[in-house]
């Protein structure tokens, strides 16, 4: 309710001022298409997708399951029903799936693998950087006992809170995993942006997975949409899933044309969003009053701290002048993606700048 407020303050203060624009940095997920990416929708050639007649959404499937080095792709319409395909496909009743307990499959998904899949879900704490040890994954794996579920998929996630994920614990979990009869599913939302951060190829970070779940609608600007990818046996029993969850669309084209202008044009530039989000916390971080997290592993993520204090007066200070933050405590996650220039990052240097500096006067006035 918060983040709402604070959005439509700051587009009141949009429409109302020929200054500024609304520059929001909740997350990557509030782009609008580009239009470009609308005249694609426009062209797009369609068909009835639950038929399998959309041409559109089948060359979005081979082109995501070509990039990732799989056999089959499967389009779906969100990152979360993509995920509990995922999840629902690999596992049968009263089994197990294996995840870190900040991950989005375990935390941020309505715990619909438990509720829908009547799958066990096991989480386990993350490092600093968002990773899973090999030592306790290992550990978590059930023994064949009839007093347990059975332990049936290790899910991992690249990026993880904005990190690069550490590329030789990634395969050596996976290693581990494949040794114990266990499937391994990356929740890839914004792997294109660990692929271009580490400068590697999507289909190398992902050699070692079973499935992968990339979204479109993350960093790369679609207004909808994420592509499930994996061997044809496994896409062709995900295909009844998904049907089974409501996701099977007709003339879908219209929403994959907008996956394939985004596979063919917005990765690359991922590094401009990498790049303002490095600047963004080099300029914040000049305000002592405000405690700036960004390592070399993030992406296009930074964090920021407020003194208690400050919190809520500075988000109304911000909104005001058309910059959206989100409400989250103590630190607040700050997301760059296609919609933001170099101009928007100074703005929003310039105007943390002048809420420090305002609060400081006050306090000068309050002591003399």
């Amino acid at each position: 309710m918060a983040m709402y407020e604070g959005m439509k303050a700051a587009q009141q203060t949009a429409r109302g001022s020929n200054r500024r624009r609304v520059i929001d940095l909740r997350s990557d997920t509030v782009t609008v298409p580009s239009t470009a990416m609308r005249q694609a929708m426009v062209e797009a050639e369609v068909g009835d997708d639950v038929y399998g007649d959309d041409p559109t959404v089948e060359a979005l499937q081979i082109k995501a399951a070509e990039i990732l080095g799989k056999e089959a792709g499967l389009f779906l319409p969100s990152g979360t029903q993509s995920n509990l395909v995922a999840l629902m496909t690999h596992c049968q009743r009263g089994e197990e799936y294996i995840a870190g307990d900040s991950y989005h499959i375990f935390h941020d998904e309505a715990a619909g693998a438990a509720v829908l899949g009547s799958i066990s879900p096991i989480g386990l704490p993350t490092d600093a950087r968002g990773g899973l040890s090999l030592e306790a994954v290992e550990g978590a794996i059930k023994a064949d006992d009839p007093h347990y579920a059975v332990s049936r998929l290790v899910c991992l996630e690249n990026t993880s809170g904005g990190r690069v994920q550490d590329q030789d614990n990634i395969d050596s979990i996976a290693a581990m995993a494949h040794e114990r009869g266990l499937s391994v599913h990356m929740d890839g939302a914004r792997l294109m942006n660990a692929a271009v951060a580490s400068d590697c190829s999507p289909a190398h970070l992902v050699r070692n997975a079973d499935t992968v779940s990339l979204c479109l609608s993350k960093g790369l600007g679609t207004p909808v949409g994420s592509v499930l990818c994996g061997p044809h046996d496994f896409i062709k029993r995900a295909l009844r899933a998904r049907k089974m969850l409501g996701g099977g669309m007709r003339q879908a084209g219209v929403l994959a044309a907008c996956g394939l202008y985004a596979l063919e044009h917005n990765v690359a530039r991922l590094a401009e969003d990498h790049r303002h989000a490095a600047r963004m916390a080099e300029g914040l971080a000049q305000f002592p009053a405000l405690k700036v997290i960004r390592d070399p592993e993030h992406t296009n993520m930074l964090f920021v701290a407020p003194r208690e204090e400050d919190h809520t007066a500075l988000l109304a200070h911000l909104a005001g002048e058309g910059i959206v933050f989100g409400s989250q405590k103590p630190s607040i996650r700050l997301v760059t993606h296609l919609d933001i220039t170099d101009e928007d990052v100074e703005t929003v240097i310039s105007t943390v700048g002048d809420y420090y500096a305002k609060t400081k006067q006050k306090l000068s006035a309050a002591g003399s």
